[in-house]
């Protein structure tokens, strides 16, 4: 079963687990069987791949409905054929009809669900989360590098880069242990570093989720509030950020532990169980989205505020952008398909959700740090900075070889020649300044 948001990686793999079970279920009931030996039932117990196929007799004709795996490919169709096979006394006879006429279907109802489809997702993704991977980090060393970027907003942004790191990091990591191989037997993993991966990467996207809605809360404090104790606020964003994802990724691991210890924890069938995850980012998403239409309300009160002046075409401009500017930062997109039914629109969401939502991390290290002014700003100081020292030491050492020599290095004669430019600029300003 593919849960909403979290769980829609899952859908890349249950189709192998699905099949896998149902191959478990029809080997029990033939371990079960004690009529599989009568004489009369001469088509004994068969696995076709598919469909599990119950003795018969000579001349019997058994129906059984579409496999369940078409159930889950075809969610958009609500009713199923039935296949056929007749008991000869050669043993079954072949299907009819077969399951690419009544099963598998397309927007029109005739052609095969293609699993290019899905391949093309997975390669969407992987390449977006490795985008963001690379931007993000580059964004991370330049916040850090800088110290006059280190304040309470850039600080929420660093946990907000780093969350979305993890996010990708724990997305390559579960796609490694479990899809390494082209077969099915990751449906049945049951060993604890299995499990690990799964507890990690569950905390590595909740923990994404929950820096999104600080994000937004932290904005719409910033404009509420006059009095604002930045740090001690950014205390309680932290504990909240990696605190409560540990909680709540806890406690859903105990439960699985005690309750659904069934395979790798990577498909969700309990869904109390599941709800402990699911249900916090559910409200993250909800509130995160309350509190940007309040500061879309904001920002439009401030921009027909006199004080700030402009044409009625000018501030319908500042507004789109600033909200265009908040959607990514907040995860607004993930309100597309966040309280829609999760049989509803599956290709949609895992394109959407999944194949667009990669590239999420990249977007807001671009647009919270690559295109933000005050980056830029320090970026181009500590460049100039860069480029006056390097020419400043390499013109003082063709010209005064001596120097070199002498105790006097290049940072004493940069700070020299720095106060003197200084004084001459000073007393330059000094004599153009009229007398009062």
């Amino acid at each position: 079963q593919c849960c909403q948001n979290v769980s829609v990686l899952y859908t890349l793999s249950v189709y192998d687990c699905v099949i896998q079970l149902e191959k478990e279920k029809c080997m029990e009931r033939m371990a079960m069987d004690d009529h599989s030996s009568e004489p009369e039932l001469v088509c004994q117990w068969m696995w076709d791949n598919l469909t599990c196929w119950q003795p018969a007799k000579i001349g019997q004709v058994i129906w059984m409905p579409c496999p369940e795996l078409f159930e889950v490919m075809n969610e958009e169709n609500d009713e199923f054929g039935k296949v056929s096979r007749n008991c000869t006394e050669d043993g079954w006879s072949e299907m009819f009809p077969h399951y690419v006429d009544v099963c598998l279907f397309n927007e029109n109802g005739t052609s095969p669900v293609s699993d290019m489809y899905y391949v093309t997702v997975k390669a969407l993704y992987t390449v977006g989360y490795s985008t963001s991977l690379v931007s993000l980090t580059t964004a991370m060393v330049i916040l850090c590098r800088f110290r006059k970027l280190h304040c309470t907003r850039n600080f929420i942004h660093m946990n907000l880069f780093v969350s979305f790191i993890l996010r990708a990091f724990s997305v390559f990591i579960k796609d490694g242990i479990l899809y390494a191989e082209e077969e099915s037997n990751h449906c049945f993993i049951h060993t604890v570093e299995c499990k690990a991966v799964m507890v990690f990467f569950h905390y590595c996207v909740l923990s994404n989720y929950f820096w999104l809605f600080i994000e937004g809360l932290y904005l719409f404090t910033l404009l509420v509030e006059t009095f604002f104790p930045e740090k001690r606020y950014f205390y309680w964003y932290t504990i909240i950020g990696w605190g409560t994802p540990t909680i709540c990724v806890a406690v859903w691991a105990v439960l699985r532990a005690h309750f659904d210890n069934i395979g790798c924890w990577d498909i969700n069938d309990n869904a109390a169980i599941w709800w402990v995850i699911k249900g916090p980012v559910l409200a993250s998403i909800m509130i995160n989205f309350i509190l940007f239409i309040g500061i879309i309300i904001i920002l439009v009160q401030k921009l027909q505020s006199p004080d700030i002046g402009g044409n009625e075409s000018s501030i319908y401009l500042r507004l789109a952008r600033s909200t265009l500017l908040l959607i990514p930062l907040f995860g607004i997109h993930y309100t597309v398909f966040a309280f829609t039914p999760e049989d509803i629109s599956k290709r949609e969401r895992l394109v959407f959700e999944l194949g667009l939502g990669s590239f999420q991390g990249f977007v807001v290290a671009v647009l919270y740090c690559f295109l933000n002014g005050e980056v830029q700003s320090e970026i181009k100081r500590k460049w100039r900075s860069w480029t006056v020292n390097r020419y400043f030491a390499v013109d003082i050492k063709h010209r005064h070889p001596s120097l070199a020599s002498s105790g006097v290095n290049g940072g004493t004669q940069l700070s020299i020649l720095s106060k003197s430019s200084s004084q001459i600029r000073m007393s330059s300003l000094q004599a153009e300044t009229p007398a009062t």
